[in-house]
């Protein structure tokens, strides 16, 4: 078993942050939380920017396993052993990459972002690239060092420039061709380690990944989603955030093996295959050129054309050259050039040359199978004629037209293409592969790894997303039979309930409540960026005025519950003033004087805002409320008295209790009633069961019997309004008479 200098430190770390990964992707799976397993594997990429979905938090705990290799990738150190001398340039080339490597990680972290913390990695990479055609002097031709060093020089130069401009606050537009110059310096460099013997084939591949994935992207990009649904796209670049890894492990492999022994040697180097009967290996190499002969018959010489979800990853999250060359792979696939391949690896029968076929026919007919899943009859960019001129300017013109209603035309159905290549990939490897013996023993434990981790999430990712709240369910239990005042609701349960029975969101009644919290949680997304383009477009596309939902999205979006805070604190502020005003105004009233000794005597405080006036009922009675007498001001009748004021309007109370008749006044009121009311209850209170108002019991200690009630109303002027608030004075003293007395009215009142 290898040992290396740091594995003890390593090992651990490495399986803690795989094995936290795979936690955490069961957690997210079972309860809808991804929150710890974004953190973990791709901080900054939260359930606002990729809603939570299934599938998606299964790719992230791979991606999770796979950065824990890396861990142990970058951080075991070099072989274990007595370290060689290595020559000054050896030494400053391992230095640089660790440098490299520590800024690396360290823009990874969770700190704030800065543009000049990208300034002393950019700046190694210059002494990086120098290094390296150093180093690699008799390793790779002085020309192809010349231009690898141009390139890489100016790569890192034009990094430089777009980083201070962005710090400036100017924004550097890169050039079309930008990956070109990353590839005119990776690639001689990969050469060279192939072709030294101090780097391993596992170093070299590592940095093929690498060098891919660079090609494959765009530099640049924007992230828009809409509804709460995972976008592909975003997605795309997600998992090559992930797999960016790759860069970090070949450079800390590089750096490692630079001091470590050298690499054991391949002892399968330039191994062939045995030969085969030519007529199962001629099955091979005809399958892939019968759809292609197919379509060429038809005047088709694209395998896919502009379609389906492959090509809008070329054309729309990778780089132009990596748009152009998958352009010609489809011209190549489409015309029948894998057989070509196929027939070149059946005769050199070498081992390396056939597993990189099978490999291709495979990548090949799974892109056929994910493009007839994903092709529309329209796409997207068709309804824009700008895009659609732009996406079919690499093609001959007219070489997808004629169809019914401008609708794109094309040959077969990719999934001929797979079909073939599949299948020829299968007899390839029947035929060819390497005996069970042969097969190298990490491989077999990689894939019954990979095996163990996808069977456990089978259980997980095979149960229900989680119940579904109903507009019932939200009805809190009646408090006459709990005997319990319920709990308001807060937070998820609050969200939830506020769109299950207010239908703020189109969405349909079946939404699992996980699903619905993941689009709230979009939208808050929305909300907080408050992009206007992304506004713009979420209205257009849903029909939502995102900036309008605030009050809907506040129990789980802290920036839109801050907005109600702020509008509620406004409101509470207007509300204590208004109110603070309308106690001024009670207060300003004349107090009342009376004639005679009253029993008791209330002046209300604060005043009283009724909704439908002031009932008094009295409990006992069996009477009927009808039939009684009334004016504008008072209505009575057996067991209830009325009386009717402006709703509009604030009300100041004064109630006086007298054990007889007082004096009656009419000064300084506009109205003023009296009619009988029997209490069987011994109460004698006034209320509003709408406005929730009970005024104080008139009754002189609980006395039931037969009462006068006198009322008094008048309008009380304020700040040069003459109706600025109401007064009322309300006297209740002991009589027979149950007759109603009006002693004075308005103007034109009854």
């Amino acid at each position: 078993m290898r040992r290396y200098r740091f594995g003890w430190i390593a090992a651990p770390i490495a399986v803690a942050f795989g094995g936290a990964a795979v936690v955490a992707g069961v957690f997210a799976l079972v309860t809808g939380d991804a929150a710890v397993l974004r953190a973990l594997v791709v901080h900054g990429w939260d359930t606002d920017m990729v809603p939570y979905t299934w599938w998606v938090e299964v790719i992230l705990a791979g991606g999770g396993i796979l950065t824990g290799w890396a861990l142990w990738q970058i951080l075991r150190g070099r072989r274990a052993g007595e370290a060689p001398v290595l020559a000054r340039p050896v030494r400053l080339l391992r230095a640089a990459l660790y440098v490299s490597l520590a800024c690396a990680l360290a823009y990874e972290a969770p700190i704030p972002y800065q543009w000049w913390l990208e300034l002393p990695g950019t700046l190694t990479q210059f002494a990086i690239v120098w290094l390296f055609f150093v180093v690699l002097a008799g390793s790779v031709p002085r020309w192809l060092r010349i231009v690898a060093l141009v390139a890489g020089l100016a790569d890192t130069a034009v990094d430089l420039v777009a980083i201070v401009a962005y710090g400036l606050g100017q924004y550097w537009d890169l050039p079309r061709l930008g990956n070109v110059l990353h590839l005119l310096w990776v690639v001689p460099v990969l050469i060279g380690q192939a072709r030294d013997g101090r780097w391993s084939r596992d170093t070299v591949r590592a940095g093929m990944v690498a060098a891919v994935l660079a090609s494959l992207s765009s530099r640049s990009f924007m992230i828009v989603g809409f509804g709460g649904i995972a976008d592909h796209g975003t997605v795309i670049l997600m998992v090559r955030t992930i797999l960016s890894v790759f860069e970090l492990i070949w450079m800390a492999r590089t750096a490692h093996e630079l001091a470590g022994p050298p690499p054991e040697p391949s002892t399968r180097r330039g191994e062939r295959a045995a030969v085969r009967p030519w007529p199962l290996a001629a099955v091979a190499v005809v399958l892939p050129s019968v759809p292609a002969a197919v379509n060429l018959a038809q005047g088709m010489p694209f395998w896919i054309g502009p379609r389906g979800a492959v090509d809008m990853f070329f054309r729309e999250y990778s780089s132009y050259p990596a748009g152009l060359a998958w352009v010609a792979v489809d011209v190549l696939v489409g015309v029948g050039a894998p057989a070509v391949l196929v027939l070149v690896a059946v005769i050199r029968r070498s081992r390396r040359l056939l597993t990189g076929t099978i490999l291709f026919l495979l990548l090949a007919a799974a892109a056929g199978v994910v493009t007839a899943l994903t092709a529309r009859p329209e796409e997207d960019w068709q309804v824009v004629p700008e895009m659609a001129e732009e996406r079919l300017a690499v093609y001959p013109d007219g070489q997808f037209g004629g169809g019914l209603d401008g609708q794109l035309v094309f040959g077969l159905s990719p999934l001929w293409y797979s079909a073939a290549l599949a299948v020829s990939a299968l007899v390839l490897f029947l035929l060819y592969a390497a005996p069970p013996a042969a097969r190298r023993g990490r491989r077999v434990f990689a894939m019954a790894l990979a095996t163990a981790v996808a069977l456990i999430f089978v259980p997980a990712a095979d149960r229900s997303l989680g119940t579904v709240t109903t507009a019932a369910d939200c009805s809190p239990p009646d408090r006459r039979q709990t005997g319990v005042e319920p709990a308001p609701l807060t937070g998820e349960r609050a969200f939830i309930c506020e769109v299950r029975t207010g239908q703020v969101l189109d969405i349909p009644a079946t939404m699992p409540d996980q699903a619905l919290l993941a689009y709230g949680r979009s939208l808050c997304g929305v909300y907080t960026r408050d992009d206007p383009r992304e506004l713009a477009r979420v209205e257009s596309v849903e029909g939502l005025r995102v900036r309008d939902l605030y009050w809907a999205i506040d129990d789980i979006c802290p920036a839109a519950a801050a907005k109600v805070k702020t509008e509620r604190e406004a409101d509470d502020q207007e509300f204590a003033a208004f109110q603070g005003e309308e106690r001024a105004k009670c207060a300003a009233t004349p107090r009342h004087r009376p004639l005679i000794e009253p029993v008791k005597a209330v002046r209300l405080d604060d005043p009283v805002w009724p909704e439908t006036g002031l009932e008094m009922r009295d409990t006992a009675s069996t009477g009927d409320s009808g039939g009684g007498r009334h004016d504008d001001l008072v209505e009575s009748g057996p067991g209830h008295l009325t009386v009717s004021v402006d709703s509009e309007y604030h009300l100041c109370v004064t109630l006086e209790t007298y054990s007889r008749r007082p004096p009656v006044e009419t000064k300084g009121w506009d109205h003023v009633t009296e009619a009988g009311y029997t209490s069987t209850d011994g109460e004698l209170v006034f209320h509003d069961v709408l406005a929730g108002i009970v005024l104080p019991d008139l009754s002189p200690g609980g006395r039931r019997g037969r009462y006068r009630i006198r009322v008094h109303h008048a309008w009380f002027p304020w700040k040069g309004e003459e109706r600025g608030t109401q007064r009322l004075l309300i006297m209740a003293y002991p009589g027979k008479d149950d007759k109603l007395v009006t002693y004075r009215k308005p103007a034109g009142g009854r």
